[in-house]
């Protein structure tokens, strides 16, 4: 099957980044969105992100015209629904709701018409049965900004059939993303890992962190961003808002921070905002350490009974990068991920991984498994529930091998 027309549900931040993505690659694309003043912000952000690219030069005016004219906003989408060839559904975060919208694409959508859900961390098992058309349906998780991010992480789920797993390929190449298939599960690949490399700096600020310590040690280790840089750029509430749809499924079977809870509780969302780990004057983007935070912090620490004791940089590294490991094993253990080299794409071009060092499998096996493997178990000493070993990292480091020899095997 050859995708040629596609719609967009939702106006908002990533429904408009998907529907530049697909304009730009010469696709007609049509958005729409039941509240009439998200479709007219979608409009306005769509002109004014071509607008700069013209200013920088960037993007030649007579392009720019042509993009916006692949694009079409509207309410009404019945009559739009039943001739594409695929829909992307980009509501709101929140089952019930995007449970809503295949339920109604299931019935106005032709039956050949591949529907996919750009959800990030839920069931897309759980989406797809609302339409019900497993067999056509299935997970396009974009990066934000969807039209910048080459990643894109194709779930496949339970029934999804592998015509629509190959269509699917086909239509991000040509929109020029790198798609990686992954199982369907919490947060997938990316997210899921995300979740323990986070959880991990947020409980260094318990310790007696500052955002900025832990934000210079990892960005001195080589990635693009630091951890809370990035949660302020995307929105301190988006995970916030995650762990509360996580809630209603029963939670985590591992303590996580509250500090997050307690800047949403402030307002403080981030660059949106003006404020969250960092504030921003003037509209600006550059993070400046806040003397607020620190009387969080100190609120929390004094909360849960903790006296502050600065860890260092490297336990900061260590402690993170484990973290990662240990649950990139656990997800090839579960084949989340077909392979270890996939995690390692998905972290260098999703996540700001230092490309030189490969990905956070291929640094593993630099660092040595036996290494790896007896952090774990140093930390766990203080935290059995988070800091379980994953089994195939048992398995590897006493067999003396290497994650890149699954590579090689194709397991």
């Amino acid at each position: 099957m050859v995708i040629e027309r596609v719609a967009v549900i939702g106006a908002g931040t990533m429904g408009t980044g998907i529907a530049m993505a697909v304009a730009n690659s010469g696709l007609p694309v049509h958005v729409s969105d039941a509240s009439a003043q998200a479709l007219e912000r979608g409009r306005a952000t769509i002109a004014r992100t071509y607008d700069g690219a013209v200013a920088r030069g960037r993007l030649q005016q007579e392009e720019k015209l042509r993009r916006l004219e692949r694009i079409a906003f509207d309410a009404d989408d019945q009559g739009v629904l039943g001739r594409v060839d695929l829909v992307i559904e980009a509501a709101f975060e929140d089952l019930s709701v995007k449970q809503g919208v295949f339920e109604r694409l299931g019935r106005a959508c032709r039956q050949d018409a591949i529907l996919a859900t750009n959800t990030s961390t839920l069931d897309v098992d759980a989406i797809a049965r609302a339409a019900p058309r497993a067999e056509r349906s299935l997970g396009l998780h974009f990066f934000s900004p969807a039209h910048v991010m080459r990643l894109l992480e194709v779930v496949r789920g339970s029934g999804t059939a592998a015509e629509t797993i190959d269509a699917a390929l086909d239509f991000a190449r040509h929109i020029g993303k790198l798609p990686v298939v992954v199982g369907n599960g919490d947060g997938f690949v990316g997210n899921r890992m995300l979740l323990h490399y986070r959880r991990e700096a947020e409980l260094a600020l318990e310790r007696g962190a500052t955002p900025a310590q832990v934000d210079r040690a990892l960005v001195a280790f080589g990635f693009a961003m630091g951890p809370f840089a990035v949660a302020d750029l995307a929105g301190v509430d988006v995970g916030w808002r995650a762990k509360q749809e996580r809630n209603k499924r029963g939670g985590l079977p591992f303590r996580v921070s509250e500090i997050p809870d307690r800047l949403v509780e402030a307002g403080r969302l981030g660059q949106k905002t003006g404020a969250g780990y960092y504030r921003y004057d003037g509209g600006k983007r550059t993070p400046i350490p806040d003397p607020l935070v620190d009387d969080v912090l100190a609120q929390e620490r004094s909360r849960i009974g903790i006296a502050p004791h600065a860890p260092s940089d490297d336990e900061i590294v260590a402690r993170c990068l484990c973290a990662l490991i240990n649950e990139g094993a656990r997800i090839l253990d579960d084949r989340i991920a077909s392979s270890p080299s996939d995690i390692d794409t998905i972290w260098r071009t999703g996540y700001g991984f230092p490309a030189e060092r490969g990905g956070p499998m291929a640094y593993a096996d630099a660092t040595g498994l036996e290494r790896v493997l007896a952090a774990v178990h140093r930390f766990a000493e203080d935290d059995p529930a988070f800091w379980r070993p994953a089994p195939l990292l048992e398995k590897l480091a006493r067999g003396g091998q290497r994650f890149s020899s699954l590579n090689a095997s194709g397991s």
